[in-house]
């Protein structure tokens, strides 16, 4: 999980992994997208590819890459964790709320017939 993170630490090679979420690109394909040499990108897709992230494949003389979601499982499950815990934080909270809320409409209903008395008075 630590090499999915470092490899996606920067902008570029999650704007690649993006490129190739959806489809296989050649390295040159890849590059074309960007303002940068293509051995930059190579080595880009190569700290990807260690990760575990891009999968790699030979068609003749071309390198065709594409997105391993699975790579990113881990990394997803790990993340998942926090996320999980704030929609519970934030669930309690909004049921407190509501409780609160539903007592203090209960409060104001049985408050309502005094104090309508005592305007009439």
């Amino acid at each position: 999980m630590d090499a999915a993170v470092r490899a996606i630490a920067l902008d570029r090679r999650r704007d690649i992994l993006s490129l190739v979420a959806t489809q296989e690109l050649s390295a040159g394909a890849i590059a074309a997208h960007f303002d940068v040499t293509r051995p930059a990108i190579s080595q880009h897709l190569s700290v990807l590819k260690d990760a575990g992230l891009v999968a790699e494949r030979r068609e003749g003389t071309r390198r065709l890459y594409s997105a391993r979601p699975q790579g990113l499982a881990q990394l997803r499950a790990f993340l998942e964790t926090f996320w999980d815990a704030r929609l519970r934080r934030l669930q309690r909270a909004a049921e407190a709320s509501e409780r609160s809320t539903r007592h203090a409409i209960r409060r104001n209903r049985c408050r309502r017939p005094r104090d309508q008395d005592q305007r009439k008075t």
